[in-house]
């Protein structure tokens, strides 16, 4: 029999206090954010969408504004515990944010197959359909037709994640920035066969076209030869599975790669794994970056990656939809934040 979802499981299942769930529901300000942003992940998973606004003496008023918060992804991949979730920072951002300015939320996970607001992951969102949001925040990529559709009906704000040709409002990381560090400091370790790989989504993932866009611009900027060979996964003629893209990754550091520059952290981490488990040692044998600033799960070494302020990206995002809730209409806004490469132990001299 399936269990009642309620406060009490998701204390159970994140080994805290009912109390501790419940004031985050509240949006009590002692809440730790990080807390706060597993709480609401978890729930949402689950289907408890139960959050109101409360003062911190427990009193309880009316919010300002009500905004949606939807995550486009298979919810057990985002549940997922093998890699610390980007995701749940920015919602920390966003709830941090929603607590100081009488915001209320709510959270839904969303099919990355699904185009239409009309297909059962958005049809089962009755504050879609009554339109008893003010606005809503975007978390990963989402199809376009899906994105075209809520900026019509509510305002919309994407929340690290860019769409070419929908005028939508964007909290954004300058890719270009983070990438030309990275390859900069490769450089500066004599690397000049470097590769780029980045995973299928089974969506069109902006980021990742901007970070092989940046690497592109990089590798050309340092006078260094881009061989069409060593960019896995980027054309849409050319999509692997991970094991496919890791293994094709290993033909081509045997073939000479020095280097590879991954898209996303727990990209790098999994290739780094499928390296030692076939006798190539990073970064003794090859070099292998991220770009996230995730910490590295139990065992792995600390990447050398680009930090992203998620959490301040999730508060920048929020507060621009509250602006935006007042204020319909006006030119779309692109805000970029600056990111900072980390330097760990898995970039070493080309032997």
């Amino acid at each position: 029999m399936a269990k009642t979802v309620n406060q009490q499981l998701i204390a159970d299942r994140l080994q805290i206090s009912r109390a501790t769930v419940s004031r985050c529901f509240t949006n009590h300000p002692g809440i730790n954010p990080e807390t706060r942003g597993k709480v609401f992940r978890l729930a949402a998973a689950l289907g408890y969408t139960h959050m109101e606004t409360r003062t911190g003496k427990g009193r309880q008023r009316s919010a300002e504004s009500r905004f949606g918060i939807l995550i486009c992804t298979d919810v057990d991949d985002y549940l997922n515990t093998d890699y610390q979730s980007p995701g749940e920072n920015l919602i920390a951002g966003v709830s941090d944010y929603a607590q100081l300015n009488d915001v209320t939320l709510e959270i839904h996970y969303t099919d990355p197959c699904h185009s239409s607001l009309t297909d059962s992951s958005y049809a089962k969102v009755d504050a879609l359909s009554q339109r008893s949001w003010d606005g809503a925040l975007l978390v990963y990529p989402f199809p376009k037709t899906i994105v075209d559709e809520l900026n019509l009906l509510i305002p919309v704000v994407s929340l690290v994640e860019q769409y070419s040709g929908t005028p939508v409002n964007c909290v954004d990381v300058d890719h270009h920035r983070g990438i030309s560090a990275i390859i900069g400091h490769l450089s500066q370790h004599a690397h000049q066969r470097i590769g780029f790989l980045t995973h299928d989504y089974g969506v069109d993932a902006h980021w990742a076209l901007r970070r092989h866009s940046a690497y592109v611009e990089e590798m050309t900027r340092l006078g260094l030869v881009i061989d069409p060979a060593n960019v896995l996964n980027v054309r849409p003629s050319e999509r692997y599975s991970v094991a496919d893209t890791y293994a094709r990754a290993l033909e081509r550091t045997r073939y000479g790669v020095t280097a590879w520059v991954c898209a996303a952290d727990h990209q790098a981490y999994g290739l780094i794994s499928y390296f030692n488990e076939h006798g190539i040692k990073t970064p003794a044998d090859v070099s292998v970056t991220g770009f996230d600033g995730i910490e590295p799960p139990d065992g792995s070494p600390q990447l050398t990656t680009v930090s992203i302020p998620y959490y301040e990206i999730g508060q920048i995002g929020c507060r621009r939809l509250q602006d935006l809730a007042s204020k319909r209409f006006g030119s779309a806004q692109h805000t970029m934040l600056d990111c900072a490469l980390r330097e760990g132990t898995t970039v070493g001299p080309v032997v």
